[in-house]
């Protein structure tokens, strides 16, 4: 199959361009060409797609059998590419999120529950509802937390910085809220199975990781990954509301529950994840976190400074 991937040099993208180049697919990126492409001799578009002009003079004498959109955050995002294509796709598989899922008393979210109108992610789900109203032939994918090598968002490095820095991990909350992490290399794979499944067209599907973990607990797992105890990590819980950040962040994860069940990807894509936690925030560890030097960078830690100073 010919193949387009919107972005592509970016951590998902990454992932999944070289998985698709290894299974035969011929792929083409658009992006900014600000980052070389991962595999050599992939044709890379350059252009903004935030222009639509410029995305339609540059796509559409293009074609492709398949759309991977995995950098669309709003409906004005990917409403130009579905005009250029909609009638000249086999697939169309859009990258949502689970952060559209409304708030509930039942968990874990499943596909098909009731989504957040406020939510920061609504444009997601506008751009699925969109989808499904034009006809396109689309899948979505919903993860919850992305993390693994090459991760852009302060996540598992976080814990990371101040684990091996022998700093407490300062907890909002109790640290018992739920939540859940997928292996972006897991994540990638469920993507390119998707092509592959006629069943995936029209459907949704949360991908990540297939176990829940508290916060507390992911701060020990990250010990355990680093190679130090989980049971001598000091971590100190706090109420959040006693402080004021402004645009700061305190900590890379919301703090409530946050966590979905994946077993619709599993049984219809065939798709099982090849990491646990602890071997996921090793491999991130290893292959990214140490083999960038970030475990010798200056850190700003003023913020946990604040905080260890109010007692």
């Amino acid at each position: 199959m010919r193949i387009l991937i919107m972005g592509g040099t970016r951590f998902i993208g990454v992932y999944l361009t070289k998985i698709l180049a290894e299974q035969g697919h011929e792929v083409v990126l658009f992006n900014r060409g600000n980052k070389p492409a991962p595999v050599e001799g992939i044709k890379q578009i350059q252009g903004d797609r935030t222009d639509a002009s410029q995305l339609k003079e540059k796509l559409s004498p293009e074609k492709f059998d398949a759309i991977f959109d995995n950098n669309g955050r709003e409906l004005s995002d990917t409403q130009p590419l579905v005009e250029i294509f909609k009638d000249r796709v086999q697939h169309f598989i859009y990258m949502s999120s689970a952060g559209v899922y409304q708030k509930s008393d039942q968990m874990p979210h499943v596909e098909g529950d009731a989504v957040d109108p406020k939510s920061r992610h609504k444009g997601k789900h506008e751009t699925e509802a969109y989808l499904a109203q034009q006809k396109v032939p689309f899948t979505a994918i919903r993860p919850t937390y992305i993390y693994g090598p090459q991760n852009y968002n302060d996540l598992e490095a976080w814990f990371f910085d101040r684990i091996v820095r022998d700093r407490p991990i300062l907890m909002p909350g109790h640290g018992l809220h739920i939540t859940q992490l997928g292996h972006v290399k897991d994540l990638a794979v469920a993507m390119a199975a998707v092509l592959s499944n006629s069943q995936a067209v029209g459907q949704i599907y949360n991908v990540s990781g297939d176990r829940y973990v508290t916060f507390d607990g992911l701060a020990r797992a990250c010990a355990v990954a680093v190679g130090k105890s989980a049971e001598n990590l000091q971590i100190l819980h706090y109420d959040p509301k006693k402080f004021d950040f402004g645009k700061r962040k305190a900590f890379p994860m919301r703090t409530q529950h946050f966590f979905a069940s994946v077993n619709k990807a599993k049984t219809e894509l065939g798709w099982h994840p090849e990491y646990d936690l602890i071997s996921g925030l090793k491999n991130s560890f290893q292959k990214d976190y140490l083999a960038s030097g970030r475990n010798k960078a200056e850190i700003d830690f003023s913020v946990d400074n604040e905080i260890l100073e109010a007692g």
